[in-house]
């Protein structure tokens, strides 16, 4: 009942070019030889893979099913093939980053760029992304290193607090909110307010916010990250409460910060699998963002006196 990996060889060639010629152009055979092996193949797992029609080949309906599996592994073996080259490649070695958005958009570029100086010769990939899509590339061996704003909760994973800082209230320049120094939630029900999906992490603490107020939450647009609000506020939708890393990452553009009285702290958080050691490229990557965090002057960012993941480990 079993398929050996020629078998599935040729399956995956037949399917791909749709007929006997095709596959055995593809794999450098006889058509003789696709042909008995199909056969053969299909004789193996108990039921047709292909209807012979005017004498071409049409998929059966178990057939497409099976070569959904198909791809998927070879994708896989593409995977291990691409990696196996790459090492080659770089032998200094690779450093695979993930990043929330928050973050993703201006503090890590910046740390990337700073750690090419002193390491030009290893290679890096970066990628921001959700929630759930991080924590995914994390378990599964995708991704070395997290750096999110939200904490990830995960027995094989561990987090180290790198950096806090506070939701504040983000308006167009010349704004009446802008005149004032410190805003409470009661000043935001006048104006046209930007949220998040209700069920969203940052959508859940806005919520919170005004709950806490004992008022009424009413936005006119709902977004999936602080980097799409910063993008309505600055074309004039309305206002917005983001957090202030990804604020900062819009420093030149025409909107206006403003602190929110007991505003809650948030914390970015470094995030690993637990079970491996912190290798060095990983661990000078650490200490080169840190120290972005504490060079690019981050208003009202604070880097908590924590030690080293390495340190733990």
């Amino acid at each position: 009942m079993k398929l050996n990996i020629r078998q599935i060889e040729v399956f995956r060639a037949v399917m791909i070019t749709g007929s006997i010629r095709g596959a055995s152009e593809m794999l450098f055979v006889s058509q003789p030889a696709v042909s008995r092996l199909l056969s053969h193949t299909e004789q193996r797992i108990g039921f047709p893979l292909f209807n012979r029609i005017r004498g071409r080949l049409q998929a059966t309906l178990e057939a497409k099913k099976l070569f959904h599996e198909v791809e998927v592994v070879y994708e896989g073996v593409q995977r291990v093939n691409d990696m196996a080259r790459e090492l080659f490649e770089h032998q200094e070695g690779i450093l695979n980053i993930v990043a929330s958005p928050s973050l993703g958009q201006m503090l890590i570029p910046v740390a990337i760029a700073s750690y090419r100086h002193t390491h030009p010769h290893v290679k890096l990939t970066f990628h921001y992304l959700n929630h759930n899509p991080l924590t995914e590339r994390l378990l599964k061996r995708q991704a070395d290193l997290a750096v999110t704003i939200l904490p990830i909760k995960h027995p094989s994973l561990e987090q180290e607090e790198i950096a806090r800082a506070q939701l504040v209230c983000i308006c167009p320049y010349n704004h009446p909110l802008s005149r004032r120094a410190v805003l409470e939630i009661k000043d935001l029900l006048a104006y046209p307010f930007i949220s998040y999906e209700k069920s969203s992490p940052f959508g859940r603490m806005v919520q919170g916010m005004f709950e806490e107020s004992e008022l009424p939450l009413r936005p006119v647009v709902e977004v999936g990250s602080p980097q799409n609000a910063c993008a309505l506020v600055q074309a004039g939708a309305g206002i917005a409460l983001v957090d202030q890393f990804s604020a900062r990452s819009w420093s030149a553009s025409r909107f206006v910060t403003r602190p929110i009285a007991e505003s809650p702290t948030l914390r970015a958080h470094l995030v690993r699998l637990r079970d491996e050691p912190v290798s060095q490229l990983s661990q000078s990557f650490i200490d080169t963002l840190k120290d972005v965090i504490r060079k690019e002057g981050h208003s009202g960012i604070e880097i908590p006196g924590t030690e080293s993941i390495a340190q733990r480990s």
